[in-house]
């Protein structure tokens, strides 16, 4: 076992203590912990993410891999679908699974509280399979229930 923020020569077990700031596509800062860059993982990716109260990400989707989410602390909702016509919300000790290919904007409501989460996915990569909806992301600002409703 060794401490490590470095990709492992060959399969064995990594702990990553000093998790490795990314900016990702759709707009936060995530710290990656496993990932194919920093321990070889083949199929699997995690990290954390501390989402500042009133930031929203950018819409998007993971093309061909699922997520799941646990809540650490403080409140995220989500629009998601096609449309971005649903909207949920999830709290601390709440745990999110999201569909491959499924359109989602998450956003923290609090205006004072960040929210703590702990992300893993079926892509070992990452930010590879991520793709932006600017389109979609439009269409739900010209809507009547867009940005600041729903909150």
């Amino acid at each position: 076992m060794t401490d490590r923020t470095e990709p492992e020569a060959k399969p064995g077990l990594a702990v990553v203590r000093a998790a490795k700031r990314i900016r990702g596509k759709q707009g936060p800062v995530y710290e990656q912990g496993v990932s194919a860059e920093l321990v070889g993982a083949k199929a699997i990716h995690l990290q954390t993410l501390t989402i500042p109260p009133g930031a929203i990400e950018r819409a998007h989707k993971h093309a061909d891999h699922e997520t799941a989410i646990f809540i650490v602390g403080g409140t995220s909702r989500v629009w998601w679908g096609d449309e971005l016509e649903h909207h949920e919300e999830a709290r601390a000790g709440s745990f999110v699974y999201i569909a491959a290919g499924v359109p989602h904007m998450p956003y923290n409501p609090s205006e004072t509280e960040p929210c703590t989460v702990v992300i893993a996915r079926t892509d070992a990569n990452e930010q590879e399979s991520v793709i932006l909806l600017p389109e979609l992301e439009e269409r739900w600002k010209a809507r009547e229930d867009g940005p600041g409703r729903g909150r």
